[in-house]
């Protein structure tokens, strides 16, 4: 299905990296934008990933993939020079993913063309992330991706720090283009820091951001505490699911994408933090970023759906 996202549902591009998982037991799809636009796709709307990966076999099966679960794959370029893609997870003594990500591969050259600017001006959302913005060439051809959309398209920065991959430039210019800024505890406190904010929880942390840039929304996801979202007139925040967790690997990425359904949708804040809060937990509970649980997601957001 190598075509353009059909028009009747608004288009959510998750804009960075396309990438392989690789497990101790086998080897799995993911990359945090990526990730947003599976579970878009599986909530109803059309989800697209402008991503880039090599012309090799890791690259050909990513793509089948997507494909072969409804995702348009015009905008994963393709790349003759660099390799696909890949991490390699390991878990430590909490459970916890810790992540080898690789360097020069074809994400990082991620070019703007006339393809990728007619998908933007198309989006409803766009969702990006720091990682893929290590490198000058896919920082910047990100940025004329978020220039070149819609007044009306939502903009989610999605912090998802990943060390030594980040710095204050990018993060600020990245604070500067977003509507939305989704992040964990650890981070807040990170950023806080990077930005000398002075604001190492996410109350003030949130004030700081309405303070200082654009940003109309600010979520941060707490693990098993559950999450906490402040826009610039209200507070929600939700306890955690409990669960019995397979691995929290894509589980912040379900949330993003939960997240975004909602504001298209104009669901209130205190329901949008249940509903992303679930999602993350449903994704949690399998293996993967990217299980396949479109009719259960779709069935738990109509049950959720606000009167």
């Amino acid at each position: 299905m190598d075509d353009a996202p059909r028009m009747e549902a608004p288009i959510v591009v998750g804009l960075g990296e396309l990438l392989w998982d690789c497990f101790p037991d086998k080897n799995r799809p993911g990359g945090a934008p990526a990730n947003v636009a599976f579970q878009s796709q599986q909530l109803g709307l059309r989800g697209a990933v402008c991503s880039r990966v090599g012309r090799d076999e890791r690259g050909d099966e990513l793509v089948r993939f997507l494909a072969a679960h409804g995702l348009a794959t015009l905008y994963v370029q393709r790349d003759e020079e660099h390799q696909t893609s890949y991490v390699t997870i390991e878990f430590d003594a909490s459970g916890e993913p810790q992540y080898s990500i690789h360097e020069n591969v074809a994400w990082d050259f991620l070019q703007f063309d006339a393809t990728a600017e007619e998908l933007m001006r198309g989006a409803r959302a766009v969702c990006f992330g720091t990682l893929a913005q290590r490198n000058s060439v896919a920082c910047d051809m990100i940025h004329q991706c978020i220039a070149a959309t819609r007044p009306d398209c939502r903009i989610v920065y999605d912090v998802n720090l990943r060390e030594p991959w980040y710095d204050v430039q990018v993060i600020e210019r990245s604070l500067r283009a977003a509507h939305v800024v989704k992040l964990n505890v650890r981070e807040v406190d990170v950023v806080s820091h990077l930005l000398k904010l002075d604001a190492p929880r996410p109350e003030p942390f949130a004030e700081r951001m309405f303070e200082h840039f654009d940003v109309d929304l600010v979520c941060v996801t707490r693990s098993a505490e559950g999450c906490w979202l402040r826009d610039r007139q209200r507070t929600a925040q939700q306890p955690g699911i409990s669960i019995e967790r397979a691995d929290p690997v894509g589980a912040g990425d379900a949330f993003t994408s939960a997240l975004i359904y909602t504001l298209i949708q104009r669901w209130p804040l205190h329901t949008a933090a249940e509903f992303a809060n679930h999602v993350a937990a449903r994704v949690a509970s399998r293996a993967g970023a990217m299980p396949d649980l479109g009719k259960e997601l779709i069935a738990l957001a109509e049950r959720m759906k606000p009167e």
